[in-house]
């Protein structure tokens, strides 16, 4: 069934890594699991920046018109699902540094379940108060650093040591990657890509 590890993740992480390792899922299923979830933050965005407005303090909510926003939630879900494989060729490739043979499926299915927390924060736009998602935000990232750390051994099939040292590469290789994506972001936006917003 889709999306039947999401549960576990969260309710029994370790436990849940081994029944994933044990029962490898194809390439195909990892892909639909990442496609489903990067959903999730896109829709909710474009529903709180056209219906709901956002607020960052002081003043009035800011909205978007509908068409700006549907660029920039469409944009957001391709850039998610782009850095979710581009982290799984990264952790692939550097796996045979820590002693690890794992296939890209094996990798794709580390990055898509460590990432699944920082999609489902998306569901914290809808009360969008800059605060509130940000907050919600360092949450999601935290448990997904956590996942990281403890499904690289299982999944891996390395020492905990030598894990440790793997995950913290993925870390920071993902840390390059959202800035990366961040700098381009910044660079379509002053390039005329900007939003839209109402008035």
């Amino acid at each position: 069934m889709i999306l039947n590890h999401l549960w576990g993740i969260y309710a029994h992480p370790k436990e849940e890594w081994h029944t994933i390792d044990a029962r490898h899922e194809s390439l195909r299923y990892s892909l639909i699991h990442i496609l489903l979830v990067a959903l999730i933050p896109s829709i909710c965005a474009y529903y709180s920046a056209v219906h709901l407005g956002w607020s960052i303090g002081v003043g009035e909510k800011i909205f978007l018109t509908a068409n700006s926003a549907l660029m920039l939630s469409v944009a957001m879900y391709f850039a998610l699902i782009i850095g979710v494989l581009a982290l799984a060729l990264l952790a692939h490739w550097m796996a045979h540094t820590f002693g690890a043979e794992p296939t890209y499926t094996q990798t794709l299915e580390l990055s898509s379940y460590t990432s699944t927390p920082l999609f489902m924060v998306g569901l914290a736009a809808l009360y969008p108060e800059l605060w509130f998602v940000m907050v919600m935000g360092l949450a999601g990232l935290t448990y997904s650093v956590y996942l990281l750390y403890v499904g690289v051994p299982i999944l891996m099939h390395i020492p905990e040591e030598r894990g440790f040292i793997y995950a913290s590469s993925v870390v920071t290789s993902g840390l390059i990657l959202l800035v990366t994506l961040l700098a381009a972001t910044a660079i379509l936006w002053s390039s005329g890509f900007g939003p839209a917003f109402t008035h």
